[in-house]
């Protein structure tokens, strides 16, 4: 019997588009100190789209269109912006025990992409790693990666892009115009692009599959195992396919919007926009007396862990927003929680609420 540590791989194939994303989920949520860490490669079997989890999907997305289309919207575990996805994407799923991934949250992306990366070589494409937690050929994006700790799981999730459907992209995206919407396009044509863009042939999953595995297996020093989701797994993911198609959880953020608020003389809300190297932050606060009397924080940024965001909405309630106090409350929250936001620093916290 061999020595070598073991990592499950488990094939799905195509699934339902709500269970290509509570696949990992479940595997995540049930991970004890016995389940092998575990790569799980599935594509969905129709079109779909996915918000992050700090998403508001409400503000993201056009919902209407998505309704016509026949598009449901999903708000997954990780973080990141609004995508859509379709069987032209092959996901790969990582779910392994925090040991078992580099301390630090850039290079968990950087460890996670390696494997993806060679086999794009191996294929005759130049990818490359771009930090913070995307992969480029030729200043084109070719990947992005999100990641999220759920119980005791990490989780890194990213996809190999056979195709994208970027008119599609353009068209569930709520934009201000239809003007916006083509320059949205016309970004993803020039800012992204696609195995089948790169290449004359399209090589099968097969082909891509086997190299990547061979890859995964080289970068862990693992034995790979074949294997299939638990009973514990399924029963889970079941109850997180109903769950992930619940108004409740899809509309979870942005509670200013489904709530009628009065607002007195020296209660008003303010809502500003912040770009960040590592994604933009939506700050909605409601201001009493100078002080931050509720205040709810999305974006597309990544945030781990996922649960930390909440968490700082909660330290900064009652904060007075003179700046020294702001700092010394952000500080406080991160050196207790140790919430990371790759590309999201003190300063960028700071220099969104300067804005309020």
């Amino acid at each position: 019997m061999s020595n070598k540590k073991q990592i499950r791989v488990i094939e799905l194939g195509e699934v339902s588009a709500v269970r290509s994303q509570t696949c990992y989920h479940a595997v995540g949520h049930t991970l004890s100190p016995e389940t092998r860490d575990t790569v799980i490669l599935v594509s969905p079997d129709s079109p779909y789209v996915c918000v992050g989890f700090h998403q508001e999907a409400e503000r993201e997305v056009d919902l209407d269109f998505c309704r016509r289309a026949g598009l449901p919207v999903y708000r997954r575990e990780v973080g990141g912006g609004a995508v859509y996805l379709d069987r032209d994407q092959l996901f790969a799923q990582w779910i392994f025990h925090p040991d078992n991934f580099p301390a630090r949250l850039e290079d968990k992306f950087k460890f996670y992409v390696e494997p993806m990366i060679r086999t794009y070589h191996r294929l005759g494409i130049p990818a490359e790693y771009r930090p913070v937690n995307d992969i480029q050929v030729g200043g084109k994006k070719i990947c992005g990666t999100g990641a999220a700790r759920m119980n005791q799981a990490e989780v890194i999730v990213g996809s190999f892009m056979f195709d994208f459907d970027k008119k599609m992209m353009a068209r569930v995206l709520r934009v201000p115009s239809e003007k916006m919407r083509d320059k949205v396009f016309q970004s993803l044509e020039q800012y992204m692009t696609t195995i089948k863009e790169l290449l004359p042939e399209v090589p099968s999953r097969e082909k891509i599959t086997d190299i990547y595995l061979e890859e995964l297996a080289w970068l862990t020093g693992a034995e790979l195992v074949k294997g299939e989701m638990t009973e514990a797994e399924l029963a889970e993911a079941e109850r997180l396919d109903r769950l992930f198609e619940s108004e409740d959880w899809i509309f979870q953020k942005g509670p200013l919007h489904r709530q009628a608020i009065k607002i007195q003389e020296d209660v008003h809300l303010r809502e500003i926009d912040y770009k960040a190297p590592g994604g933009l932050i939506r700050l909605t606060a409601r201001i009493r007396a100078g002080r931050l009397d509720a205040v709810w924080i999305s974006g597309d940024f990544t945030a781990f862990p996922k649960e930390g965001i909440a968490g700082l909405e909660k330290a900064l309630t009652g904060v007075n927003l003179e700046e020294k106090s702001l700092q010394e409350a952000i500080e406080k929250f991160i050196s207790q929680s140790g919430l990371t936001c790759p590309g999201v620093e003190l300063e960028d916290w700071l220099s969104a609420f300067r804005q309020l």
